[in-house]
């Protein structure tokens, strides 16, 4: 038991002095890392709790972009409806309505259900075919009809269970 634990405690310590010499060429393993976004920066979101996002939705403007917000700073009067559609779409990426129109997500949702749903009738369908025994003969309405005679002519329960309901004189239930 000691021997154990002193083989783990060299095993750890190459393991330790392997990690530091090549701890470079480990933490990368070949792959890219992904760069982390800087949430304290002001970012464009479009929802509709938040009607004005921390920063417009274009920030490198055009020249036509940048004549356009000189123009805007005058008389709102001056402007035609397609420059107002045009600095409102420098703003922002979706009006309320393009942001409420329902998506179609739902019928793939559902088309996933239903798949997953005939998948589980046909195994199970498959398990009564192939995997579990045949129905026993007690089932049968043959067998049923035959037991229900029997416990009539044995006169079983006759005070308040089954034969209490059959008339014997006129030969069927009360």
């Amino acid at each position: 038991m000691l021997r154990l634990t002193a083989g783990r405690l060299l095993l750890s310590g190459r393991a330790v002095m392997a990690l530091n010499a090549s701890s470079a060429r480990m933490a990368s393993h070949g792959h890219e890392v992904s760069e982390q976004t800087d949430m304290s920066l002001p970012m464009y979101c479009d929802r509709l709790d938040t009607p004005l996002p921390d920063k417009p939705y274009q920030d490198a403007l055009s020249a036509a972009d940048k004549s356009l917000k000189q123009k805007e700073k005058g008389p709102w009067n001056n402007l035609s409806k397609e420059e107002k559609i045009a600095l409102y779409r420098i703003m922002f990426k979706e009006s309320y309505a393009e942001m409420k129109k329902p998506s179609h997500e739902w019928k793939t949702v559902m088309s996933g259900i239903l798949f997953f749903v005939g998948m589980t009738g046909l195994v199970i369908l498959w398990q009564r075919y192939y995997v579990y025994p045949p129905r026993p003969r007690t089932f049968d309405e043959e067998w049923e009809a035959k037991q229900v005679k029997r416990m009539l002519d044995m006169r079983m329960n006759p005070v308040e269970g089954f034969s209490a309901k059959w008339d014997y004189e006129k030969g069927q239930w009360k």
